[in-house]
């Protein structure tokens, strides 16, 4: 571990309520930036650098720059060092990345590189998948079970409402895993990085929101057939018959690509207007 590094993670006790697991070892953060592939004059977005092991290694590379995101007012602070010694390289940024546009932060192309806190890493993903062709790829470390919901393929255990969402707007790879031992302080489970790359063909604001709701309702209640569990959408059985889905089926059954129907349907059916019948005329006695 950097001597620098090694200052901050001593200065810096991880935080629970945080869902801060501090990766420190310079091989492994190494290993995970190099997932990243080439990132030769690229703008890096890390979040939760905490005491900045995986941020060393960002910027060991050739990318232009490295933006992180911390929420711990702690952690900013012990990266004041690795900034100035960085000499304009690293932007480190006090906030919270739920709330933020982190596509105007910095010019593309873009990249967000990161080992995210536990906590916050699902709401987080889908954000960002609503804005992915923002960015050119997507390497990030989860929980392990997390990792293997957004891979999962149909017909699995697994398989969800992150899977299809991530599937749908990018390539997905599972790129490695990490014991709890590569972590301060350990966790009880193992890690996983996953690499994204956005699809070139975006879906519009409305469809994605349409897909939100379809994936939503079809695996919150996945034990139900899908004539049942799409009954918050409106016609269940009529969005089901247009996109030639069989009505007995179960979300987990359903490919991306039926999920994409199936949303686009939704979509079509929320824009067209409803027509109110005509009040029956005044009665006249």
């Amino acid at each position: 571990m950097n001597e620098t590094t090694a200052a901050a993670a001593a200065a810096l006790a991880p935080r629970k309520s945080l869902g801060q697991h501090f990766l420190l070892d310079e091989a492994i953060c190494r290993r995970i930036a190099a997932q990243a592939g080439d990132l030769t004059g690229r703008q890096v977005l890390e979040i939760g650098p905490g005491p900045g092991g995986l941020t060393r290694a960002l910027l060991a590379t050739a990318a232009a720059a490295v933006t992180a995101i911390e929420f711990d007012a702690r952690a900013v602070a012990v990266l004041e060092p690795l900034v100035a010694e960085a000499a304009g390289r690293l932007r480190v940024v006090e906030g919270d990345a739920l709330g933020m546009d982190l596509a105007a932060l910095v010019p593309a192309p873009r990249q967000i590189v990161a080992n995210l806190p536990y906590n916050i890493a699902s709401p987080l993903l889908v954000g960002w998948m609503r804005d992915a062709a923002a960015f050119e790829r997507l390497t990030l470390m989860f929980q392990q079970e997390v990792a293997e919901r957004i891979a999962a393929a149909p017909n699995t255990e697994a398989y969800g409402r992150l899977s299809v969402l991530c599937q749908w707007r990018c390539e997905v790879r599972l790129a490695m895993s990490l014991p709890p031992g590569a972590f301060r302080p350990p966790p009880k489970v193992w890690s996983a990085v996953v690499v994204l790359v956005p699809r070139a063909q975006a879906p519009s604001p409305v469809l994605f929101r349409a897909m939100e709701r379809t994936t939503a309702a079809a695996f919150g209640q996945r034990r139900k057939m899908l004539r049942g569990a799409l009954k918050s959408l409106g016609d269940a059985e009529g969005l089901l018959d247009a996109a030639g889905i069989d009505g007995s089926r179960r979300a987990e059954t359903l490919t991306v690509a039926e999920f994409a129907t199936l949303a686009g349907v939704v979509a079509e059916r929320a824009a067209t207007p409803r027509t109110t019948p005509p009040a029956p005329p005044a009665s006249t006695r």
